[in-house]
């Protein structure tokens, strides 16, 4: 697929020569995709709306160093993910809880400090599995892990994989399995216990 022929290289162009009704032409089309990607990623409103700012900040400032060797949808997909760790870095992870994870009547058992119907995990025990699933998902090659968030993530089909980074749908379906089992195996090496320790 040549992305230099589209009405969205068009519009790049436009922006790169300075236009910024093009920039707002950008921003409008593909804020809702950013800010669901956001979203999906730290199921946060606040810091949803926060990063896409950003997101967008950098898009304006960095835009004109866009070389047209992917879509420019892609090319903002990969902007926003790498906010969003960014983000995540700068918070160490551990200090996010998300509200989602938890109704009202969890909420009000924990106050009170009653057990779940099913004794829900430790707080720290969630926060812990989070923080093992970004680590392991730091191991993949950025490609991998973009494919895999946008397809466990986003949602997208593979149909919907190679329009939009311009590979075909065998290799995006390899890709993935791939990086599946890299994400089992670097599991399986984390959980090991550390060689040396005593047995218990």
């Amino acid at each position: 697929m040549d992305h230099r022929t589209s009405d969205e290289a068009e519009l790049v162009r436009r922006v790169q020569a300075g236009d910024e009704a093009a920039f707002r032409e950008i921003v409008e089309r593909y804020q809702s995709k950013v800010f669901s990607i956001i979203y999906g990623i730290l199921r946060s409103h606040n810091d949803a709306e926060d990063i896409a700012q950003q997101v967008f900040s950098k898009v304006y400032f960095s835009i004109k160093n866009f070389d047209f060797r992917s879509s420019l949808l892609t090319w903002i997909y990969k902007i926003t993910v790498n906010e969003c760790y960014d983000y995540l870095r700068k918070r160490k992870v551990r200090k996010l809880v998300y509200e989602s994870e938890f109704t009202e009547d969890e909420s009000q058992r924990l106050k009170a400090g009653e057990p779940g119907r099913d004794q829900a995990p430790p707080i720290d025990d969630v926060l812990a599995r989070r923080d093992l699933a970004l680590k392991l998902l730091a191991r993949l090659p950025a490609e991998e892990r973009d494919l895999l968030l946008l397809k466990e993530v986003e949602g997208h089909s593979i149909e919907e994989l190679a329009e939009m980074t311009g590979i075909n749908e065998n290799t995006i379906k390899v890709k993935l399995f791939r990086a599946r089992q890299k994400l089992f195996k670097a599991a399986q090496r984390l959980a090991r216990p550390t060689p040396g320790m005593a047995a218990g």
